[in-house]
């Protein structure tokens, strides 16, 4: 097992690393050249800066009963797929129950975006140290159910 961050511009890997270090699980955080990344714990892979190459570069490094973190639904769909686990920087987990409903409210949340008039969209709300403690809390219980479930398989670093 091993942990994969899609790490372009994602604010927990801190979090993510500290619960990795404790549970002895190695990290590769991806980015693109636009976000040089650095890491005295993770191994750090940064691929061209084209449009997906990072979730490619994941999708294709991604094995059997890997943790994802990742916000992009379409490549929680294709590591689900795999038979990885996803999660998303929220702590919400990608399921096979799940994934088909929030790709479709993507679908259409696009739409609605491309047919109104309004082109300025907010941002995300600043994250919160709640938004930290509820990340951490389901990716550390996420951890825990993968190794019962995959024959408590652990990382070497």
């Amino acid at each position: 097992m091993q942990i994969l961050v899609d790490a372009d511009a994602c604010p927990i890997i801190s979090i993510v690393e500290i619960i990795a270090k404790e549970h002895n699980i190695p990290v590769t955080l991806l980015c693109d050249t636009n976000h040089m990344l650095q890491s005295d714990y993770s191994e750090v892979i940064t691929v061209g800066a084209g449009a997906d190459a990072v979730d490619f570069k994941l999708i294709s490094i991604c094995h059997k009963g890997d943790i994802v973190i990742t916000q992009d639904y379409g490549v929680a769909a294709m590591i689900l797929a795999k038979g990885a686990y996803g999660i998303h920087q929220s702590g919400k987990w990608y399921t096979n129950e799940n994934i088909d409903q929030m790709l479709m409210e993507r679908h259409l949340n696009k739409k609605a975006r491309r047919s109104s008039s309004k082109n300025h969209m907010k941002g995300p709300k600043k994250r919160t140290e709640e938004d930290d403690k509820r990340f951490s809390e389901s990716f550390e219980k996420m951890i825990l159910v993968t190794q019962e479930k995959e024959g408590g398989q652990h990382g070497t670093v």
